[in-house]
């Protein structure tokens, strides 16, 4: 899979600008994080379902990030921050953006060989909610794990009651990204002292990662329709101190193994997989 060491290079750039003129890396108050890993997701994603690709090279699916969607069951609507959806096409904004096209708004710089194999893959475009297929959560715990653990939860548990009130085929997909950096520079804590006087935030680690992946862990999971609960969820670890010094992929625990279902590539093979079954008629 490419999407977490395409993840990991992209927010190894600082490009959120504050207020003050700082440049970050992870800002709490900006998607960027979420919206490069949507994008990496569905890249793998398109990359190793052979029917999506199929589906998206004859026009019959597109994808959104940030969209909303409406709970059926429940009245109530919620953004997800990406979805595959058909039904008849309209371009989001009157603007008819294809995948590719948004790996240059995100900044998201690829090896060679990445570049090659998205020119390869069908040119799915971005465009406003219609039928939803597939919605994906994605969120990040970065720094004071404990304090933001009520939060990283409910935001999380609630998107696939979101998807499957709306409706019960869709697929439902969540990423939580967790950091297990010792040192973080919060943007809260540092606007006009960063970067003269930066005031660090400390985090005990591998405790503090290992709390919010348990939690992850208390998230339902599903391996049939009609119930709740995920259909597929990865837990990705990194190791950011939001100071301009590259980021890199954890591999230690608490980070999954390859194999364990929390794993990203099982989390896209999970998904390829569920596509193909549910959707063959499509």
């Amino acid at each position: 899979m490419f999407g977490p060491q395409i993840i990991a290079r992209a927010l190894s750039v600082p490009a959120i600008e504050d207020r003050y003129g700082n440049l970050w890396q992870y800002h709490s108050r900006s998607d960027r994080h979420s919206k490069i890993a949507c994008w990496c997701i569905m890249f793998d994603l398109l990359s190793n379902c052979p029917l999506m690709r199929t589906h998206a090279d004859a026009g019959k699916i597109w994808f959104g990030i940030n969209h909303q969607m409406v709970d059926f069951k429940n009245d109530r609507s919620k953004d997800l921050d990406l979805v595959v959806s058909t039904g008849a096409f309209v371009a989001r904004k009157g603007r008819s953006r294809t995948l590719a096209d948004l790996r240059d708004n995100y900044k998201i710089k690829l090896s060679e060989k990445e570049a090659n194999h998205l020119g390869g893959l069908p040119a799915i475009r971005e465009g406003q909610v219609g039928s939803v297929l597939v919605a994906l959560e994605a969120k990040a715990c970065m720094t004071a794990h404990q304090r933001a653990l009520p939060r990283f939860y409910d935001e999380l548990n609630s998107s696939h009651l979101t998807v499957h009130g709306a409706t019960d085929q869709a697929i439902a997909a969540g990423f939580a990204m967790v950091n297990a950096a010792e040192q973080f520079l919060s943007t809260d804590l540092n606007k006009r002292n960063f970067p003269s006087d930066p005031e660090w935030s400390y985090h005990k680690q591998p405790k503090d990662a290992q709390i919010a992946v348990d939690k992850v862990r208390q998230i339902p999971r599903r391996s049939a329709t009609g119930t709740d609960g995920y259909d597929a969820l990865a837990i990705l670890l990194v190791h950011c101190r939001n100071d301009g010094s590259p980021v890199e992929l954890v591999d230690d625990p608490p980070a999954p193994r390859p194999g364990q279902i929390y794993h990203y590539d099982n989390m896209i093979d999970r998904l390829a997989h569920i596509y193909a079954t549910r959707f063959r008629e499509l």
